[in-house]
C-alpha cells in the first residue's frame, strides 16, 4: 500500500511540474505539439512495457511477478535520473514580479468557465479511472484470461490512446476546438464501457479487447482536450491552471479507483449471498455495477463540457500554426 501511494504521488507530482516546465519552454503556437509529444512518449512506454510484462508473465509465478516489479522500479528510477539531468538550468531567465499565491488563486477561481472546466475534468477523470484497476481482474475472473493476457489489455488501451493523440494533434493543428475533442472522448467512452459490460454475459474476449482499445482512445481525447484548454485559457495564470488541472485529475482519479474497488467488493459480496436476486448472482455483478456508475459520471461530465464549447472556444481562438505537424518546430 505504501509503495502504491509513493508511486501515485511521484507520478502526478512529476506530471504537473513537467507540464508546467514544458509550457514555459514552448512558444504558444507549438504548445499543442508539446502536449501531444509528451503524451505520445508516455503511451509508447505504456504500450511497450505492457507487451513486455505480458510476455514476461506468460509463465506466471509469484516470484516472477516480484522480479518484474523490481526490475520495472529500477529502470524507472534510472530513466528519471537521466531525464532530469541539467533539465532546467537556473539563472538564465529574467526575474518576474512575485505575485502572492492567494491573489493568483482568487483570480483563477473567479473565472466561472474555468471552474466549470475543472468540474468536468474531475468528473470525467473519475469516470475513466474507476475501471483502471478492475479491467484486468475482470478479464481474469469473469472471462478466465491468464495474467499475461490480461496485462496486454493495458497495452491495448495505450494503442488506442496513441491513435487518439494522432487524431487530436491533427485536429488541433487545423484549428479544431479541444473541448469538442474532449466531448467526443466522453461519447466514445460511453460506448466502450457498454462493450465491456456486454463482454460478461456474451463471454466474449473479442468484445473486451476492442472495448479496451476504445477506452484508451476515449480517455486520450478527453485528457488532451481538457489539458490543451487549461494551458491556453488562463495565460496570466498558466502554471496555476496546470497545477489545478493536475490536482483535480489526480485526486478524482485516485478517489474513483478506491471507490471502484470498494463497490466491486461490496456488490460482489451481496450478489454472492443472493441479496440481489438470481439475475445478479454471477461473478461479474460487482464489475458491471462499477462500469454502469462510470457511464453516469461520463454523462455528467458531458453535460459540464457542453456549455463551455462556445465561451471558452471563443476565448481560445485558434491554436493552429501554419505548416504541417512535425518535430522540427518543437523547442530545442
Amino acid at each position: 500500500t505504501l509503495a502504491f501511494l509513493m508511486v501515485g504521488a511521484g507520478i502526478h507530482t512529476a506530471q504537473t511540474a513537467g507540464l508546467a516546465l514544458a509550457t514555459d519552454l514552448a512558444p504558444a503556437r507549438v504548445r499543442p505539439r508539446v502536449v501531444a509529444l509528451l503524451y505520445v512518449m508516455l503511451l509508447v512506454g505504456t504500450l511497450v512495457s505492457g507487451l513486455l510484462f505480458g510476455a514476461a508473465l506468460r509463465d506466471y509465478s509469484h516470484t516472477r511477478l516480484a522480479q518484474v516489479v523490481q526490475g520495472a522500479a529500477m529502470l524507472a528510477m534510472m530513466l528519471n535520473l537521466a531525464a532530469l539531468w541539467k533539465q532546467e538550468p537556473r539563472g538564465t531567465a529574467p526575474a518576474e514580479p512575485e505575485v502572492p499565491f492567494r491573489a493568483r488563486w482568487q483570480a483563477l477561481a473567479a473565472d466561472h468557465p474555468v471552474r466549470r472546466l475543472m468540474v468536468a475534468v474531475g468528473v470525467g477523470a473519475a469516470g475513466f479511472a474507476m475501471q483502471d484497476v478492475l479491467l484486468e481482474p475482470f478479464g481474469g475472473e469473469v472471462l478466465g484470461l491468464g495474467v499475461g493476457r490480461t496485462t496486454q489489455l493495458t497495452a491495448l488501451m495505450a494503442l488506442g490512446s496513441l491513435i487518439a493523440f494522432g487524431i487530436a494533434a491533427r485536429r488541433i493543428e487545423r484549428g479544431g476546438d479541444p473541448l469538442r475533442l474532449a466531448a467526443g472522448g466522453l461519447v466514445v467512452g460511453l460506448f466502450a464501457l457498454a462493450g465491456v459490460m456486454f463482454a460478461a454475459p456474451l463471454r466474449s474476449v473479442a468484445a473486451l479487447t476492442a472495448s479496451s482499445v476504445f477506452l484508451g482512445f476515449a480517455s486520450a481525447l478527453f485528457s488532451v482536450g481538457t489539458l490543451t484548454t487549461a494551458m491556453a485559457v488562463a495565460p496570466a495564470h498558466r502554471g496555476l491552471a496546470l497545477g489545478v488541472w493536475g490536482a483535480v485529475q489526480a485526486t478524482s482519479a485516485g478517489v474513483a479507483v478506491g471507490l471502484g474497488g470498494l463497490l466491486r467488493d461490496v456488490v460482489g459480496w451481496l450478489a454472492a449471498g443472493g441479496w440481489l436476486g438470481p439475475a445478479l448472482a454471477g461473478r461479474g455483478a460487482g464489475y458491471v455495477t462499477v462500469f454502469g456508475i462510470e457511464m453516469v459520471l461520463m454523462l455528467v461530465a458531458l453535460a459540464a463540457v457542453g456549455p463551455l464549447v462556445g465561451p471558452l472556444g471563443a476565448r481560445l481562438g485558434t491554436t493552429a500554426s501554419p505548416g504541417r505537424f512535425g518535430l522540427q518546430e518543437l523547442p530545442g
